[in-house]
Formats: structure tokens, C-alpha cells, sequence
């Protein structure tokens, strides 16, 4: 509760989007704020200005230090956990969370019932998910909103003067990592593929951190039927008695799964005797756009949904609602006959081929920062669909190497430039080896920041120069 916070001595690790609320708000509980920071650039001293003046201590350029007397740390989830900061707390006896932690802790302050979380983890495809739940919980009449990584902060929804029946709530396996106490009412792991392993070490380890969101679940915890490793967690999950374990697929569901049959997706999870019945929730072309791996997150979403008591008809009525954001399978123009497609966000190998899975013949627009990736397992599986890959970035030879051992007869088109006009010499040479029917796939499987800001920026070039070939 917030009065445990008064004259409390609490650092709080890192700036940004979520240091510099967690501060204010812990100020403004009577708290005595220290904020520590790697960084002392031009935007780290004008965010410590801000602070200064409210009365918060800020130290730039030592984030390793912990400073004398701190009680608690509340860090950014973006920040490591084998930090020297952190190995002080542990060896004080000083206990940390993040702002998901802080959060969770704070809802229901002003004595009013706190919000029920239903929350979302994944390697890809969190955000999407989520943002369908919200869609489907509102078409249910429920005053909700999508949070965590996206949309309301946390710490604004359960502080706010917004009043919600539920919240949709979009975690990281760095924030579920810093939230020891989170107990969700219903929680989804949509996938596990290796990513952020710099971060967690290992993937035994990112996989525990993401199966963190299962602890405590109250009614369901919803599993992917086809990633063994996600109903692995769930049985590794100590629930609340009564909780059960939910699964999607994309094939037809049995008992206490959600499915397709017949071009529906339908529930065989939250009916009367789902041991014979099943009821229709949507159709699949209700889906934006009905990739395989979409549908997939809408039978997700649609699990936390019912889950929560949601009727069958505002899953069909969210799901048409539901409009996906920019630079997820999003398909720009058709140009002589090829369709143009942006998933720029398609930024680890998983993602790829979940992008890739969704098209019969494919150029194939790849490369950009491996982060420590192999593409081997992701070429071979999609080589019968590739008519050719059009190779740009920093780490494009990894893909290379791997199109060769895996898909020699596929035309390859290396870009050695690696300026941002790159993307449009990429567009047009995916231009002249596509054929009608087929489609052009920015699916890069790869980091953006060798060469553009950020993933959104790489797709606004694609974009861009696709308009140009069909002007």
C-alpha cells in the first residue's frame, strides 16, 4: 500500500519511459528518491532538471553504485540483472522490482477493487494480441485499456483517475524478470523462440523469466498447442486451486482448447460439456490480416477473453474492430500483379518465419543487425517458398551463408550498400524477380539499427519505395 513508502529510502535505476514516472510517483508517496543513471547526455540531464526540481536526487554517468542508505531499487526492465548494482542490493539484503512490480503493488490504493490483469508474453506477436483482447473486452462493454509495453503505462492505469473493469496488459520477459508478486486473474504465453539471450543468459532462463507470468493465475492459463515449451511452463506453475490450462491451435481443438474448424474459430474451453461441444466465436476471415500466426494471437486473445466471461459475440464483433498497427504483415500496394507486404517488425528469426509461413511464393527483402542469430532452421524451412531474397545490412552474409546451404537454387541479390536509399534498390531489385502471384516480404528476421532509428522507419522506407514503383 502507499503509505509503506513514507520517508522511505528508494533508488530507482534509469531514466526514460519508465524511470522517470516510477520516481515522480514514488516522490509523490513521501518517499526519499535517488534515481541513478548510466548515461549523462543532453537528454538524460534535461529529464534529471525535471526531477531536481520536484526534489529527487539524480546521480548521472554511475549506474553501478548503490547509494547509502536505499531500502528498495526499482529499476528499468531494460537493465540487466548481473549489473554491479544489483549484486550490491543482493548482497544488502535490498530487494528489487520494476515498474511492473511497482505497479501491481499500487493498484487498488485508494480502496477501491482493483482492476483484474489479463496478462500477455511471448516471443512475437505480444502486442497484437493484446491490443485484440482490449478490442474484444470493449466490444464486451468492459472499460478496459491495453497496457504495459503499449498504450496507458501501467503506473497511469492503476493510479489514474480512469476507472477499469479489466486491464490488457503486455509484458516482457525483462519486466516479468522484476515482478516477483504479479498474479494475473488469466495469463498467455503466445510462443518461445531464442531471443534477448545477451540479457538473460540463457534460454533456460528467458523461458523461466516468461513462465513468471503463470505464478498465482486465478481461472486460466493459455498455452500454445503447437509450442510444447509454453504448456511445459504451465505445468511448472504453481496456480490457484481451479485454475486450468487453456490451449490454441490452429488445427481443430479438443477439449479445454480453442481451434479452427471450418474456417471458425471456435470454443471447446469455456462451454458446457466441451467433452462434445464447441461454440463459434468468429470466422477466420474476421481476422486482420488471417495469417496463420494472426490467428493464432486472436485464439489467444479470444481465450483471456472468455477466460474473463466475455460472450462469444464481442469476440467476433473485437476481432472485426481490431485494426493491427503499422509494420505488421501489412500489406502496402499490389504492383503488376505482386502484392508488397511490411513486417518490419519480424525482427528475430521466429517472427520471420512466422511472416514467411503465411505466403506460397515469396521475394524475400532480409538482413539488418543478427543480434546474435543463426539463420539455418529459418531457411530451411521456408525454402520451397522463396523466389528469390534480396539481401541488405550489417549481418547479410549470416543470411547468405545460410540460403546457400539450405536453398542453392534460390537467386540471391546481395546490397552492399548499407545507407537508408538501400531500400529502395532492394524494392526494385525484388521487383524484377518477382513474377504475378507472387509477393514482395519485408521480413527482415533482423534488427533495423545498422541502418534506419528503429523497425518503423525501415518499414516507412519500404513503404515508400513501393509507392515509387507504382507511380
Amino acid at each position: 500500500m502507499p503509505g509503506e513508502f513514507q520517508g522511505k529510502h528508494i533508488t530507482v535505476a534509469g531514466l526514460g519511459v519508465s524511470g522517470v514516472p516510477a520516481a515522480k510517483v514514488l516522490h509523490g508517496l513521501g518517499a526519499k528518491v535517488t534515481v541513478v543513471n548510466d548515461g549523462d547526455d543532453a537528454r538524460a540531464r534535461e529529464q534529471a532538471a525535471e526531477l531536481e526540481a520536484l526534489g529527487v536526487t539524480v546521480r548521472l554517468g554511475d549506474g553501478d553504485t548503490l547509494p547509502d542508505g536505499t531500502e528498495l531499487i526499482v529499476t528499468a526492465p531494460g537493465w540487466k540483472p548481473d549489473k554491479p548494482l544489483f549484486a550490491a542490493a543482493e548482497q544488502a539484503g535490498v530487494p528489487v522490482w520494476g515498474d511492473v512490480e511497482l505497479a501491481w503493488r499500487l493498484r487498488g490504493r485508494d480502496g477501491r477493487e482493483a482492476a483484474p490483469w489479463l496478462a500477455v508474453t511471448g516471443t512475437n506477436g505480444k502486442t497484437t494480441t493484446v491490443q485484440m483482447l482490449a478490442s474484444i473486452l470493449k466490444a464486451a462493454g468492459l472499460r478496459t485499456a491495453a497496457v504495459g509495453n503499449i498504450g496507458v503505462s501501467l503506473l497511469d492505469a492503476v493510479l489514474g483517475e480512469e476507472k477499469y473493469d479489466v486491464l490488457a496488459v503486455e509484458l516482457s520477459s525483462y519486466q516479468l524478470h522484476w515482478a516477483p508478486s504479479l498474479r494475473a486473474h488469466s495469463a498467455a504465453v503466445l510462443n518461445l523462440a531464442p531471443d534477448h539471450l545477451d540479457w538473460h543468459g540463457s534460454m533456460e532462463a528467458y523461458a523461466r523469466d516468461k513462465g513468471r507470468i503463470y505464478e498465482g493465475n486465478r481461472v486460466a492459463c493459455v498455452y500454445n498447442v503447437a509450442d510444447k515449451a509454453t504448456e511445459d511452463l504451465v505445468r511448472e506453475a504453481d496456480v490457484e486451486e481451479g485454475c486450468r490450462a487453456i490451449g490454441f491451435t490452429l488445427g481443430t481443438p479438443g477439449p479445454s482448447q480453442l481451434g479452427v474448424v471450418d474456417d471458425l474459430l471456435v470454443d471447446r474451453a469455456f462451454v458446457e460439456n466441451r467433452q462434445k461441444n464447441a461454440q463459434e466465436l468468429a470466422q477466420v476471415s474476421d481476422v486482420n490480416p488471417p495469417a496463420p500466426h494472426n490467428i493464432a494471437n486472436a485464439l489467444a486473445a479470444a481465450a483471456l477473453a472468455r477466460a474473463f466471461g466475455v460472450p462469444a459475440t464481442a469476440v467476433r464483433d473485437g476481432l472485426r474492430a481490431f485494426t493491427p498497427d503499422a509494420h505488421r504483415i501489412a500489406h502496402v500496394a499490389d504492383v503488376d500483379g505482386v502484392a508488397y507486404v511490411d513486417d518490419s517488425k519480424a525482427t528475430n528469426t521466429h517472427a520471420a518465419e512466422a511472416s514467411l509461413a503465411a505466403y506460397e511464393k515469396i521475394v524475400w527483402i532480409a538482413g539488418g543487425l543478427a543480434k546474435g542469430a543463426t539463420f539455418d532452421e529459418l531457411v530451411a524451412k521456408s525454402a520451397k517458398r522463396l523466389r528469390g531474397a534480396v539481401l541488405i545490412g550489417a549481418d547479410r552474409a549470416l543470411i547468405r551463408e545460410a540460403l546457400a546451404r539450405h536453398a542453392p537454387e534460390v537467386p540471391v541479390v546481395d546490397l552492399e550498400r548499407t545507407d537508408t536509399g538501400a531500400m529502395l534498390q532492394a524494392v526494385q531489385e525484388a521487383q524484377r524477380l518477382a513474377r504475378p502471384g507472387d509477393t514482395v516480404l519485408l521480413a527482415p528476421a533482423c534488427a533495423s539499427m545498422d541502418m534506419f532509428a528503429n523497425y518503423n522507419r525501415r518499414g516507412e522506407a519500404f513503404a515508400q519505395a513501393v509507392r515509387e514503383l507504382g507511380a
